[in-house]
């Protein structure tokens, strides 16, 4: 039995210690305490100066009469029983010529403490009321405290601690049980009113943001918040907003996957069967007849553009691309390489000026062959750009700003329109071209990506447009 009930009380503390409403409780009632100790020495020390202010009060009363010249008619018995009023074993009255001696039992042979009320003040009374409290009981006291008796200076009282002691020992227990009681009230009020300002509504929101998250496709787990105004009402709010608008990301994604899906199949035999036509168009470019001859490049060049488009989207779908194997080398080589490449797919067509503006001395570190890739879709779409137009140019530039390599791609093409601007290197939506696929940027900028680094539109409008690549170097092992 003892050992279930050390299991609940372990299991009872951790729930309090590790739970923000038990953590609330406990700092409440500590701080409580703390302010309540805090209060209990002054109040400590001014009812024991009460109590001794009150023996003297009743010392001097007890002396007055004797001090008068008809006090000295009263019997003997009649003085001793006003001393005895005053519980004091002796009262000295200290007058400038003389200090006067009224006895009432024989005077103690040791005094065991001096208490001074003459200099009195808080610090004076906390330090006298806890002595009495902490080390008090049997000893003898020395009192010397003012007086109002006309002539003297003051007055002395010897007087036993016992009564004092037990008088000041049932007001601290009193005391410190009317602190406890106003302390477990105070804490409990205060935990109540935070628990269901603060904390009931903080758990809500916290289970909201549990349960979406174990199945945030269930839009019944969506959290519906309050009317509140304040902090918490504004948390529920945005929550409320983000899980919906993360709802619908999901599902919009769940069905791009199942769309992506179809499309991929159907983009693999669209693949196959547009190889079987590239290869009868490459027999029909070599027959001698006149209109063969005009329909042929036309046929060919839309055949090739379809099998470019059914590879590229193939090939982002299945997001294929291995990590860069990274290398230092020359950039100029591999830029003239990605500038014949691109120029040669607008061979026969108007023609279009490449200026090489890429120190030869250049080195960049990056995957050639993924770099190559990102130049040469760049440089296709600058060729598209300036495609048909009399002094189509393209000019290719690259330099070294500390850690990084920058490569500027910039044509003097009509520019692109604001439509497309807008989402350029959205997969599928950024062609400014007829027939174009719209992955070129795309799959330019994850490459840039998976290198640190990224493509981003510098410029654009009636004088041309300006890509750059920015490639950073690995960083140091």
């Amino acid at each position: 039995m003892s050992g279930s009930v050390r299991n609940w009380m372990r299991s009872a503390w951790r729930l309090v210690a590790q739970s923000l409403s038990g953590r609330l409780l406990l700092l409440t009632l500590f701080y409580v305490l703390l302010t309540e100790a805090v209060i209990f020495g002054p109040s400590v020390g001014r009812y024991h100066h009460a109590l001794l202010q009150s023996h003297v009060e009743s010392a001097e009363l007890a002396i007055l009469p004797l001090t008068e010249a008809a006090g000295e008619r009263l019997s003997t018995k009649l003085r001793e029983q006003l001393l005895k009023r005053a519980d004091a074993s002796a009262v000295v009255l200290r007058r400038p010529e003389e200090h006067e001696l009224f006895l009432v039992t024989q005077v103690p042979r040791r005094i065991d403490f001096i208490i001074d009320l003459r200099n009195d003040n808080a610090l004076k009374q906390i330090y006298y009321g806890l002595d009495c409290l902490l080390r008090g009981g049997d000893r003898t006291l020395r009192v010397m405290a003012p007086t109002g008796i006309k002539g003297a200076q003051g007055v002395d009282i010897i007087l036993g601690e016992q009564s004092i002691h037990q008088a000041l020992a049932r007001y601290a227990v009193q005391t410190a049980l009317l602190a406890l009681l106003l302390s477990a009230v105070t804490a409990l009020l205060v935990f109540l009113s935070l628990y269901f300002v603060l904390v009931r509504p903080m758990a809500r929101v916290t289970r909201a943001m549990i349960a979406f998250r174990e199945n945030p496709e269930d839009a019944s787990r969506i959290v519906v918040p309050s009317a509140r105004q304040d902090e918490i009402g504004i948390a529920e709010r945005e929550l409320a907003t983000m899980q919906t608008e993360l709802y619908g990301s999901l599902q919009h994604r769940a069905r791009l996957a199942a769309l992506g899906t179809a499309v991929a199949k159907i983009q693999h035999d669209l693949r196959n069967i547009l190889s079987s036509a590239q290869l009868a168009s490459d027999r029909l470019a070599a027959s001698e007849d006149p209109v063969v001859k005009r329909l042929a490049p036309r046929l060919i060049g839309a055949i090739d553009h379809a099998v470019a488009l059914a590879t590229n989207t193939l090939r982002y779908g299945r997001a294929e691309e291995h990590p860069p194997e990274r290398k230092m080398m020359a950039l100029k080589p591999l830029l003239d390489e990605a500038g014949e490449a691109a120029l040669a797919e607008h061979s026969g067509q108007t023609a279009i000026a490449l200026a090489d503006e890429v120190p030869p001395e250049l080195q960049i570190d990056a995957d050639p062959q993924q770099l190559y890739r990102i130049v040469l879709n760049l440089l296709r779409n600058a060729g598209d750009a300036v495609n048909g137009k009399t002094a189509g140019e393209i000019r290719l530039s690259a330099s070294r700003n500390g850690r990084r390599v920058l490569i500027h791609v910039a044509d003097n093409g009509p520019g692109i329109p604001d439509k497309v601007r807008e989402r350029l290197f959205q997969p599928f939506a950024g062609s400014a071209r007829p027939g174009g696929s719209g992955l070129g940027l795309v799959i330019a900028r994850e490459l840039a990506r998976a290198h640190g680094g990224d493509v981003s539109l510098i410029a654009t409008g009636p004088q041309g447009t300006t890509f750059r690549v920015e490639i950073p170097d690995r960083e140091p092992q």
